[in-house]
C-alpha cells in the first residue's frame, strides 16, 4: 500500500477572472521507504504539491489518501496530529526560532507533542550528535553558519521520527560543500528506511534519489526510475538547456498579454493612428514666425 497517493487533485487560488490554477489533476503514488525528487522551473506548482502531502493545505478538488486513510476525512485535531507524528519538514530558510538556543529548537517537536523536558532534552541532544552538532547545542541560530543551520533544521525534523521528510530547496542557501554534506545526511536517513519527497531546482542532487518527478504549469509532465549516483539525462537536458526565443513566440507572449490585460486593447482602439502622409504635411505647415525689428 502506498505511504502517499494522489488521485486528480487540483488547487485553485482565487474565483472568477482572477482563479489561478496551481494543481491541475494531479495524481502521484509514493511507497513507504522511497527517495523522490521533484523538479521544475519556478511557479509549476512543486511548494502547493508539498504543502498538501504535508498536510500544510487542502486540495481544492481530488483525493489524497496518506497509508490508506483518506485525508478528507480526518477532522482538524486529527490533521494536525498526523503532521505533527507522522511529517517532518525541512526549509530552504531553515525556520530556526531566534530566540532559542540550538538544542531547544530541535527539541521543539517533541514539546508540542507533549513529551517531557528532560525526555525531549535528551533526544535532541543525540539527533545532534547525530548530524555531528553535538558541541553546538548551547549556541543560538545567529551564531551558525549557513550548513550547521541546515543540520540543526534536518536534526529538527528527525527527532520525531517521522514517516515522511518533505524537503523544499533543502540546499538552495548553501555553498556547494555544505550542500553535499546536507545531501549525504538525508542519503543516509533515506538508508534507515524513511520515506523523502525533495523539492529541488539542482539537477546534480537527483543522484541521491531513486526516482525524479518533473512538473510543468500545475502538471505531472514525467515520472521515471533513476539510479542512485547517477543524474538522468532528462535532468542534464533540463542543466544545460538554454532556452531560444522566435518571433512567433514574442508575437504569442503579446496575444498572451493582451488577453490578461483588455483594457489595454480598448485603449489602443481609442487611439487614432496619424497617417505619415498627413504627419508630414503638418510638419511642412508649420513655419517660423517673422522676427520684426
Amino acid at each position: 500500500m502506498p505511504i502517499v497517493e494522489l488521485k486528480d487533485v487540483s488547487k485553485l487560488y482565487g474565483f472568477g477572472d482572477a482563479t489561478t490554477i496551481a494543481l491541475e489533476e494531479v495524481s502521484l503514488s509514493v511507497e513507504k521507504g522511497e527517495f523522490v525528487a521533484i523538479m521544475g522551473a519556478s511557479g509549476c506548482g512543486k511548494t502547493t504539491l508539498m504543502n498538501i502531502i504535508g498536510l500544510l493545505d487542502r486540495p481544492t478538488h481530488g483525493e489524497y489518501q496518506l497509508s490508506g486513510r483518506a485525508v478528507a476525512k480526518l477532522k482538524n485535531s486529527q490533521r494536525s496530529r498526523a503532521r505533527r507524528d507522522r511529517m517532518g519538514f525541512i526549509f530552504q530558510s531553515f525556520n530556526l526560532l531566534p530566540r532559542l538556543n540550538v538544542l531547544e529548537n530541535v527539541a521543539l517537536p517533541l514539546a508540542y507533542k507533549g513529551v517531557s523536558q528532560t525526555k525531549r532534552l535528551t533526544q535532541a541532544a543525540l539527533m545532534l550528535e547525530r548530524v555531528g552538532l553535538g558541541d553546538r547545542e548551547y549556541f543560538m541560530p545567529r551564531q551558525l553558519s549557513g550548513g550547521q543551520a541546515q543540520r540543526v533544521a534536518i536534526a529538527r525534523a528527525l527527532v520525531n521520527n517521522p514517516d515522511i521528510i518533505i524537503a523544499d530547496e533543502p540546499t538552495g542557501n548553501l555553498d556547494s560543500g555544505s550542500s553535499r554534506l546536507a545531501m549525504e545526511l538525508l542519503s543516509d536517513i533515506h538508508q534507515t528506511g524513511h520515506t523523502i519527497l525533495m523539492v529541488t531546482h539542482n539537477p546534480e542532487l537527483t543522484r541521491y534519489a531513486e526516482r525524479i518527478v518533473y512538473m510543468q504549469d500545475g502538471q505531472i509532465v514525467h515520472d521515471e526510475p533513476s539510479e542512485i549516483g547517477n543524474v538522468p539525462r532528462r535532468a542534464r537536458r533540463i542543466m544545460f538547456y538554454k532556452p531560444q526565443t522566435t518571433e512567433d513566440d514574442d508575437l504569442a507572449g503579446v496575444s498572451a498579454l493582451m488577453n490578461a490585460m483588455p483594457g489595454r486593447e480598448a485603449k489602443a482602439k481609442e487611439r487614432k493612428p496619424i497617417r505619415r502622409g498627413k504627419a508630414k504635411a503638418i510638419k511642412k505647415s508649420k513655419k517660423p514666425k517673422k522676427v520684426i525689428r
